[in-house]
């Protein structure tokens, strides 16, 4: 049975990890999947080849891991959206996905992705769960709060989910993706999220 780290020990390794990650992802978007040696990686993130390895065995789970840690919102302000308002805890929730998508990061490491997937067999058979990502987790836990208290119907909460943020996307993400000069002001992002928010509201909400 493995020894149980201490808490100063797991704070090394998650700066390590940290370090790795942001390595990784500069290296990546810098040289492509196929030209970034992972040595190169560990020397960039001031690691030890084994601790790389210790932590990510391949390339491919250490680049899906590089493109997860670009959308993640764990080290933003906790995700609590309002009670008693199905509309307003929409729209906190879209607005922080729009701001996800509109990281420099989170287009150009899909961009690698979408490339570099057709040609290396490791990458095609990484599943690339955004589905743990905390804001995916979040909505999820407030349709079922809504659903409690009341406020609202969501029988398929990953439907529903699926609904909201592809709204969303398609209007502050998607264009940018192809289109590397396409943005949008703070006003048209919030319309583009009241707008989905109003959408679930009158497909959902109860009557």
């Amino acid at each position: 049975m493995p020894r149980e780290l201490s808490a100063y020990h797991r704070q090394i390794a998650d700066e390590n990890r940290a370090a790795i990650l942001e390595a990784a992802a500069a290296l990546f978007l810098e040289l492509g999947y196929d030209r970034t040696p992972l040595a190169r990686v560990a020397d960039l993130a001031d690691v030890s080849k084994a601790t790389l390895f210790k932590q990510f065995p391949t390339k491919a789970e250490l680049f899906e891991a590089a493109v997860l840690a670009a959308s993640d919102t764990s080290g933003s302000e906790p995700l609590s959206p309002p009670p008693g308002d199905f509309h307003a805890g929409l729209v906190s929730l879209g607005s922080a996905y729009a701001e996800l998508l509109s990281r420099p990061r989170t287009a150009d490491l899909m961009r690698a992705v979408i490339a570099e997937s057709a040609r290396f067999a490791e990458l095609r058979e990484r599943t690339f769960n955004f589905g743990t990502l905390p804001l995916l987790r979040a909505l999820r836990s407030y349709f079922e709060e809504v659903n409690a208290e009341g406020t609202a119907r969501v029988d398929d909460l990953d439907v529903a989910a699926a609904q909201f943020l592809g709204m969303i996307a398609t209007i502050v993400f998607w264009p940018r993706l192809i289109h590397g000069n396409w943005s949008l002001t703070d006003e048209e992002t919030l319309h583009t999220v009241d707008e989905a928010a109003r959408t679930i509201v009158a497909r959902y909400a109860a009557k």
